[in-house]
C-alpha cells in the first residue's frame, strides 16, 4: 500500500534522481564557486528587498523578496541529507545566510527615527506573534516544495512555494527589531521563522524518506536516522508548543478586548455624540481611542466597567481624536 502511494504521488517516470537532488539542493557538490555566488549574490538582493518592503510597509515588495529568495534550498539540503544519513554543509549556509539577513535588516533599522511605532507597521506586526496556524501552513508547504523538488513536472509551482513560506522577512524583521532594541518583537519574528525552518526540514525529511531516497545511491553513514528523526520531531513539538501557546493567548488577548469594547461603549453611552474608535492590548497596555465632542464621563467610571472583563492590574491609556491622551490608572487598582 505504501508502495502504490509512492507511486502515485511520484510516478517513475517523473522521479528525479538522487544526483539531481543533491545537484540542486547541496552547495558544495558541482560548480561550488558559482553555486555559492549565485546563493550569496541573491540572499543579498533579497534581504536588501525585503527591508525595503518591510519599512515601506509594501506587501509586494516583500513578496518580490520571497521569490527570489534562495534559503529554501539549503535547508531543504539539510532534509536531504538527514535522510541519506550524510555530512553536508548545508546547516552552515542556513546559519551564516540568516545573520547575514538578520544584520542588513539591522542596519536598515538604524534610518527609523527613535519615536517609532513597530507595530504600526503590518509587515512587522504580522510576523511577530506566529501562532499554531503558520506553523500547519509551512508544514503544508514544506510537504508541497518537497514533492516539487522530487518530481520533474511540477517545477512551476516553486514560486508558489518561495511565496508561502516566509524565511527572509522574518529575520529582517528579526533585524528591524533587534536594531530599535524591540527584543520581544524581535524574539517572535525569529520564531517564525525557526518554525518554518523545522517544518521545511520536517517535511522533506518525510517526504524523501518516503519516496525511497534514503535507500538510493550511495551512503555514508555518520549516526542513526531514527535519532536524526526523533531530534528534529522534538523540536518541532517544541516549537508547536510555544506556537500553541501563543496562539491561546492571542485568543485570551482578543477576548478581552471585545469585552473592553463593550465596557468602552457603555461608559460612553450616556454622552451625546461620543463612541468607540478603537481598543488595542499593547505592550501589556489597554489602549482605548475614543470619540467625543464634549468632555468624557468620569474616568473612574470606565475603570469600574472593565473591573471582571479584563485582568486586575493592566494599565488602561484614553487617547481622544483631538489629541488628549489620559492614563487612566489600573484595572482593580
Amino acid at each position: 500500500m505504501l508502495n502504490s502511494l509512492r507511486d502515485r504521488v511520484l510516478p517513475d517516470h517523473q522521479r528525479r534522481s538522487l544526483e539531481e537532488l543533491e545537484e540542486d539542493l547541496d552547495l558544495s557538490v558541482g560548480d561550488r564557486r558559482a553555486k555559492q555566488s549565485a546563493f550569496w549574490t541573491m540572499l543579498f538582493l533579497s534581504a536588501v528587498i525585503a527591508a525595503g518592503g518591510v519599512l515601506t510597509d509594501s506587501t509586494a515588495t516583500v513578496i518580490g523578496a520571497m521569490i527570489i529568495a534562495p534559503l529554501s534550498t539549503p535547508i531543504m539540503g539539510i532534509a536531504l541529507g538527514a535522510v541519506q544519513r550524510r555530512r553536508s554543509t548545508a546547516a552552515l549556509f542556513v546559519a551564516f545566510g540568516g545573520l547575514l539577513v538578520v544584520a542588513v535588516g539591522a542596519l536598515f533599522s538604524l534610518v527609523l527615527p527613535a519615536s517609532y511605532d513597530l507595530l504600526s507597521d503590518s509587515q512587522i506586526s504580522s510576523r511577530t506573534s506566529p501562532g499554531l496556524m503558520d506553523l500547519v501552513a509551512a508544514l503544508a508547504t514544506g510537504f508541497a516544495g518537497a514533492v516539487a523538488l522530487a518530481r520533474r513536472d511540477v517545477a512551476a509551482v516553486m514560486p508558489g512555494v518561495a511565496i508561502a513560506i516566509s524565511l527572509v522577512p522574518p529575520l529582517v524583521v528579526t533585524g528591524v527589531c533587534a536594531g530599535q532594541t524591540a527584543w520581544w518583537l524581535a524574539l517572535g519574528s525569529f520564531v517564525l521563522f525557526v518554525s518554518n525552518l523545522l517544518a521545511l526540514v520536517t517535511a522533506g525529511m518525510v517526504v524523501f524518506g518516503g519516496l525511497g531516497y534514503a535507500t538510493a545511491g550511495r551512503r555514508r553513514e555518520v549516526g542513526s536516522t531514527r535519532r536524526t528523526y526523533l531530534a528534529v520531531g522534538l523540536l518541532f513539538a517544541a516549537v508547536g508548543l510555544l506556537l500553541a501557546a501563543n496562539t491561546a493567548a492571542s485568543v485570551l488577548v482578543q477576548l478581552w478586548t471585545t469585552r473592553a469594547t463593550n465596557a468602552a461603549s457603555a461608559w460612553l453611552a450616556g454622552t451625546p455624540g461620543a463612541s468607540v474608535v478603537n481598543v488595542q492590548a499593547q505592550s501589556r497596555t489597554l489602549s482605548v481611542q475614543v470619540r467625543a465632542p464634549g468632555d468624557l464621563p468620569p474616568i473612574e467610571s470606565l475603570l469600574a466597567d472593565l473591573q471582571g472583563q479584563v485582568p486586575d492590574g493592566v494599565p488602561v491609556v484614553v487617547t481622544t481624536t483631538a489629541g488628549r491622551r489620559i492614563q487612566a490608572g489600573r484595572v482593580g487598582g
